[in-house]
């Protein structure tokens, strides 16, 4: 299944919730969301009530959106999920957290997911000191993440930098000036701060 392509406000209109996929847009009055508060389509506005299933299959497709991840990552980071000590769902919001796109969103370094898999992906952040472009790639406790020398004189990481908020999760750490910054911890629930119900997702994973 390849990765979704269109129009990204779509998205947030099927869920029925703001995603936050658009960045500094999600925040004003032009969010599709706040616009037309039912789902795209024809018969977006007659949608009927969902079975548990449809309840369950919504929320996986929710958090699949918020990170930017296909069906086919979602199912391995449940497995890995599955296999590690603790609560499954709490795991696998754990393990996306960890993706280094969702590290570098995180960290200010970018104005949404999307934006962040692709300056990932064009090659302009370190890993330990070695350039990394995988955007799923699974960061470390203790990884310092750093943005490369020749790319901080680009213009958009300048602006990123100038506009940086200084709101950094409990489990990083970042310096603005030296645009570097660090994992500390792993994250905990609390500090996911996304309208997630995760056990619906190990429900239906778990009927498979």
């Amino acid at each position: 299944m390849a990765r979704y392509t269109g129009p990204v406000c779509r998205l947030c209109r099927r869920e029925g919730q703001k995603l936050y996929l658009k960045g500094d847009k999600c925040f004003t009055d032009k969010c599709s969301v706040t616009r037309r508060a039912y789902a795209p389509g024809q018969h977006g506005q007659g949608r009927k009530k969902l079975s548990n299933y449809g309840v369950q299959l919504r929320e996986k497709q929710k958090v699949r959106r918020y990170y930017g991840v296909l069906e086919g990552q979602m199912r391995k980071y449940f497995e890995v999920a599955d296999k590690m000590q603790g609560i499954t769902g709490e795991n696998l919001l754990k393990v996306l957290e960890l993706r280094f796109d969702n590290v570098i969103y995180r960290l200010g370094l970018a104005e949404s997911r999307a934006q962040a898999r692709q300056l990932v992906t064009h090659g302009h952040f370190t890993v330990n000191g070695k350039k990394l472009d995988i955007p799923s790639y699974l960061v470390n406790v203790g990884d310092v993440i750093e943005v490369k020398e020749g790319s901080r004189k680009s213009p958009k990481i300048k602006e990123l930098q100038e506009n940086h908020q200084g709101n950094i999760l409990p489990w990083l750490q970042f310096d603005v000036e030296k645009l570097s910054g660090k994992v500390i911890s792993q994250p905990t629930r609390e500090d996911i701060d996304l309208p997630i119900e995760e056990h619906l997702i190990v429900e239906l994973y778990s009927k498979n």
